[in-house]
This record gives C-alpha cells, structure tokens and sequence, in this order.
C-alpha cells in the first residue's frame, strides 16, 4: 500500500517498472531479480513503484525498444495505475526515450536505469570531487539525447524539411536547430571544463598516494556490490561513525580511515563507490580519479552480502568491474558479511569456496572481525619481501616502482647513490637484486668495509 504523504510533505512520483528481456543479454542477474533492483533504485531516488512487466524480446525494436503490443499494454497499465514516470531496466537511445513519450502521453516522463542511476548519485555526492564526477556523467548522457528537447521548436522552423526549410535549395537554419547548436556547444564547453578539474582531482590524489607510499602506510580498499555492507564494516573496523542506510548507493563520496591492524601496524582503509550490474559506462569515465583509488590500492576487502540470493552474480559483476578499472591484480580477501542474517550462520562456512579468501563476517555484529584482520594483515606483509638496495641516480625506473607498489621506510642520499630500505612484493625482488647492500671483505691495509655496489 502507498504511504500517504504527511501535509506538509509534497507527493511522491509515482512509477512504472519495465524489464525488457533481451535474448543474448550480458546482464548477470536474472530478469525478475533485476527488477526487483530496479525497484530498490526507484525507492533510493525518492519515487513509489506502482507497477511493472516484463517482455521477452529476440531483439529490441528499433522504435520503441518493446513490441508495439506490449506498448499499449504498458500504456494502459501507466494510466490505470496513474503513473507520472515509466522506468526501463535498459539504457534507451534518444529514439526510443521520443517515441516512448509520445506512445504514453505528455504527461508521462520516461527514464531508463542510467539516467535513474545518475539521479541517484547526484543526490547522495556531497564533497565538491563527487559533484564534479556527477555532473560529468549527467551532461556526457544528455549530449547525444539534446534533439528531444528542441522538437516543438524544430515543428515551428516553418519550411518543407522540417527543423530547417530551404529556398532555392538553399537549407536555412530553424530556432530549434539554432538553439540546439547552442546547447551543444555551452555543454561542450563545460565537459571540458570538469574534465580539467577532474584532471587536477587526480593528479592530486596521485600525489596523496605517494606520500602515503613514503609514510610506509599500505591502503587496503573495500568493494562491493552497493549495498553489501562496506560503510557499516568502515565503521566497525575504524570506530568512524559513517552514514549507514538500507538504500542502493547510500554512500558516494569515498572515505578514508586509519585503522590498526593486529600487530599494531597502520594501514588505511577506503570506501568507494558501490559496483552495480549495467553500471553506465560514463559512470565509470567520470569516476576515474575516484576508483584508481582501488587499482591502486595494496589490498582488497570485497565485501559480498551473504545473505542475497544472488551473491554469486553480484559478485561476478563486481570482478568485472575490477577488471574494467584496472584492478584485477590487486590482492583480493573476501569478507562474506551479513552472516547474522543467515538462519544457520555456519552455512557461510559452506560458501567459503565460492570466493577467494573468503572469511565469514557481520560488520554489524562484529563476528569474524579479527579473523578478517588478520587475514588482511598476512597478505599485506607475508606477500612482501625487505630489501636493502643502493641505487644508483639513473635507476628512476626502480625507484618508481617501489614508491608505486612497494612500501619505502628509509631513504638516503648517499653521494653517488641512493640508500633505500623497504619492502616490495615478492615477483619485483629479483629486479633489486643486482643493487643489494652487500658488505666484501676490506681492502688489504684498508680497515673500513665497503659495499660491492656503493658508486654505481
């Protein structure tokens, strides 16, 4: 039953859900579960599902995206149901999104699952990097859809050809095409504009992570599917209070925490974005500077909610979309949360298998916490070998790689040198090999030892 709105509160849209199933999809979860996400995403943007369907489809029609059947179908279930919005689980082109509107009236909008995801985010971005990388995204999704807005305009240009008469075979420009130049262009302008200040964004967090590099800090980065849980196990581990709510995309803006580890060493752990099966592909442009966050990262922590009947397919969307950012040979412990939620909570005992290095876990609880920990703590030190290196000033490249992937405790310019203690992984070692720190027996009538590779 629809919750009346309170007098002073202004009445939720109401909406429509359709789920167009599409013969060959690469969707990983099945049609009804993917509406049923659809239906969480409507919820989060603030509207009230009314109603939904589904239609198989060989392939989509090139007009409406659904046969013209199902059309009216949808369009008299819209009116009996007096929906404001129709919300397609597909991203629609600027056709389909046209003729849709006008199969349903000039009273209904329709959306599809990428501009409804867009919506989402840019009311839950609050830090001005989030807003940029919203703002980004939306203005990249409305370029190519700009024509649907000018049509009236386009009618009244006057002429045989429609947006543009012509005299003389001559084409003259109508307002509607006059002003579409102009959005396109003012829109133009201003993604240049984020992408520079995005640019800065990353160059910046670029900087942050080599200094944390020389800190000698590892950064373990948590993923997930949006709503597995990741803000609440931020919190458990940190003792930061952070925003926890029951919402898809509930959280945007990444956080960062210091956190100790068993043995007492640091490490800093952060929240990024939640992945989503069909994640808009300008979603993940915009968010670059954000999850280079993950590729980055030493570690990590791929929270997978348990409990969900579709752990298994959540979870596969989440590795792909690791690989598309770059991610795919970090390290990877599988915290496998919402144990508490089970029946039986050793059935996560049985998952275990399912994931890599999975550990049973309630980030509400607080169960399975310091085996995660501790889990954490072995993959980040026992995968990294000590060196004791003397580099010589034209090793940039090396120098490089241990401030970019290993971690530096002591740095000393030494002459002609450059003293450098720390620790990489273990398949980098061998390249340091050659400047190892090596004492050799002192020169006859010398007394003072010295390294067999100081003034390389």
């Amino acid at each position: 039953m629809t919750r009346r709105p309170l007098p002073t509160e202004s009445p939720r849209e109401r909406a429509f859900l359709v789920a167009p199933d599409v013969a060959g999809s690469q969707a990983l979860l099945p049609p009804a579960d993917s509406l049923d996400e659809l239906g969480q995403l409507a919820t989060t943007a603030g509207l009230d599902v009314v109603g939904s369907a589904v239609q198989r489809l060989q392939k989509p029609d090139p007009k409406t995206f659904l046969g013209s059947g199902k059309v009216i179908e949808v369009r008299d279930l819209v009116e009996e149901n007096l929906a404001d919005v129709v919300i397609f689980d597909e991203e629609l082109s600027p056709r389909h999104l046209r003729e849709l509107e006008r199969a349903f009236g000039e009273d209904v909008r329709v959306l599809d699952r990428t501009a409804l995801i867009l919506d989402i985010f840019a009311q839950h971005a609050h830090s001005r990097e989030g807003r940029l990388q919203v703002e980004l995204a939306q203005y990249e999704y409305r370029l190519p859809r700009l024509t649907r807005a000018w049509t009236h305009l386009a009618r009244q240009a006057g002429g045989g050809g429609g947006a543009a008469g012509s005299v003389g075979g001559v084409g003259l420009r109508g307002p509607g095409e006059t002003q579409l130049e102009v959005d396109r262009r003012d829109i133009g302008r201003r993604i240049t504009h984020l992408r520079r200040e995005l640019e800065k964004v990353r160059q910046h967090r670029s900087r942050y992570r080599r200094r944390r590099r020389l800190a000698a800090v590892p950064t373990i980065a948590l993923v997930g599917y949006t709503n597995a849980g990741k803000s609440t196990l931020l919190g458990r581990i940190s003792g930061a209070e952070v925003v926890v709510a029951d919402q898809l995309f509930a959280t945007l803006d990444p956080m960062t925490r210091k956190i100790q580890l068993p043995s007492g060493r640091e490490a800093l752990l952060t929240d990024t974005v939640g992945f989503i099966q069909k994640l808009p592909p300008m979603v993940v442009a915009a968010f670059r500077a954000t999850l280079e966050e993950v590729a980055e990262a030493d570690l990590l922590l791929h929270v997978v909610d348990i409990s969900h009947p579709q752990a298994l397919a959540q979870a596969s969307v989440v590795r792909a979309t690791l690989e598309e950012v770059g991610a795919e040979n970090v390290p990877v412990i599988t915290a496998l949360n919402k144990v508490d939620r089970l029946a039986d909570p050793a059935e996560a005992v049985a998952w275990i298998d399912e994931f890599e290095r999975g550990v049973p876990i309630s980030a509400l609880t607080g169960d399975g916490i310091p085996a995660l920990l501790a889990a954490a703590e072995h993959e980040l030190y026992e995968g990294m070998v000590p060196i004791d290196v003397r580099l010589p000033y034209d090793a940039g490249r090396l120098l490089s790689l241990m401030h970019d992937h290993g971690w530096v405790e002591r740095t000393d310019h030494q002459g002609s040198y450059i003293h450098l203690v720390g620790r990489v992984p273990q398949h980098f070692a061998s390249e340091f090999e050659p400047y190892k720190k090596r004492l050799r027996r002192p020169a006859r009538g010398k007394g003072t030892p010295t390294s067999d590779n100081g003034d390389r």
